[in-house]
């Protein structure tokens, strides 16, 4: 494909960047994503007539938040995505057909696109995943690269240790020269899901009931622990996926507004003599939390005091130093050079100053050791998304894309040409 065609300003890259809690998409060359839609979806189903008289079942999606949050009789809430790929085809392709026509309102067949994909992505879904775009939405063009890449172009470096922590695992992706390193790439199984899981636990030890607010009809003022005064909103019962989504909601607000990782290995002592944190319930509870706060997120640095957590699982910091000893000498200087932390909890309060302490103690002293985390929770949130954005608005990237003439000519042996 030529620059000339999309050269310039003519016209704007889409890029997608799917990941497990939401797809980041927006237009190349801009700072922040236009839209963040969750990747899980409410599903009902409707039984219509047949021409023929019978019955069929008729599927229907709730898609986005607003959808979402509304409260069905039936219906369920499912992930389109596995282990970071996509995994239900049909859900994705609602996904994007609402994102073009009401979050972008633009028509695929105008924008080249840039999708970005876990570094395990499989062959086989990839090839899916071109079909799709071309057969299905006539993209005129395409690019499928890896996130790890673009959140390590996103921090201005092609050669980089991405360490990428996101709502399902936390990964160390090395990066050389923008290819992945695939034999280096280290993953545990401890992301945003598992402190999610922590803190519910935490609460159904102390007994404090988790209502998400659209659920409250009205709440009373209550004094702190005492237990909160609220009525029921009316409407029909939700099904168990609908509740246990809205509750992880509402434990990933708590999650943002009040935990912290210790600056060293978590100790008790020290932990209480850190200020508090008040936090309000929709139902009205109220509480002020002090060493939990530090206690839960320690599990990402160091599982092993975490009771059902094997000891095979390796925390942040030595996932870093297992994945950079997996690399060829030459270029582990590099990596621990710049090692970029990206992934939503890396928007935890203290996470990058904990890994470069940890870390600081691991590393060779022939080597220097530099974390490289941006300054804004949005940059490290949407890292890859950025990355795409600034990679498709490249002059000497336009030669790289897929177009939809060469996959008409050679169908999915393109593919190759995406690192």
């Amino acid at each position: 494909m030529s620059g000339g065609v999309y050269g310039g300003d003519e016209v704007g890259a889409i890029i997608f960047d799917v990941g497990h809690q939401s797809l980041r998409v927006g237009y190349g060359g801009e700072d922040t994503p236009k839209a963040e839609i969750p990747t899980t979806l409410g599903v009902w189903e409707e039984a219509v007539d047949a021409p023929d008289g019978g019955q069929n079942v008729r599927k229907h999606y709730n898609i986005d938040v607003t959808a979402i949050q509304v409260r069905k009789k039936d219906m369920e809430t499912v992930s389109l995505m596995k282990d970071g790929m996509i995994e239900d085809w049909d859900m994705f392709e609602r996904l994007t057909e609402y994102t073009y026509k009401q979050r972008l309102h633009a028509l695929p067949e105008h924008h080249p696109i840039l999708m970005t994909e876990c570094p395990w992505n499989t062959r086989l879904k990839r090839e899916k995943l071109l079909e799709l775009m071309f057969e299905k939405f006539s993209v005129p063009a395409m690019y499928i690269c890896k996130n790890a890449v673009l959140a390590a172009y996103a921090n201005g470096r092609s050669t980089a240790m991405v360490v990428d922590s996101g709502a399902t695992h936390t990964s160390a992706v090395p990066v050389h020269d923008g290819y992945v390193i695939t034999q280096g790439i280290v993953k545990s199984p401890l992301g945003g899901d598992f402190i999610t899981m922590q803190c519910r636990q935490f609460f159904e030890e102390k007994e404090i009931e988790l209502v998400p607010a659209c659920l409250v009809g009205s709440k009373d003022v209550v004094r702190e622990r005492d237990p909160p005064r609220w009525t029921k909103r009316p409407g029909p019962q939700p099904t168990s996926t609908w509740l246990s989504y809205m509750v992880r909601e509402l434990l990933q607000d708590f999650q943002m507004n009040c935990l912290q990782v210790s600056d060293s290995p978590y100790d008790e002592d020290v932990a209480n003599t850190l200020p508090m944190k008040h936090y309000e319930f929709p139902t009205g509870y109220n509480d002020d939390f002090g060493s939990i706060r530090l206690m839960i997120p320690e599990a990402l640095f160091d599982p092993s005091n975490v009771k059902g957590v094997g000891a095979s699982i390796l925390g942040v910091g030595p996932l870093v130093t297992t994945s950079v000893g997996m690399c060829d000498m030459d270029i582990r200087p590099n990596l621990y050079g710049s090692v970029v932390v990206t992934g939503g909890n890396s928007c935890l309060q203290g996470f990058s100053e904990r890994l470069n302490r940890d870390l600081a103690s691991k590393t060779p002293p022939s080597m220097r050791l530099k974390i490289i985390s941006a300054n804004s929770s949005s940059e490290r949130r949407y890292g890859a998304w950025i990355g795409g954005s600034i990679l498709s608005s490249l002059g000497s990237f336009q030669q790289m894309w897929l177009s939809r003439q060469e996959y008409e000519e050679s169908g999915k042996l393109i593919l190759e040409r995406c690192a």
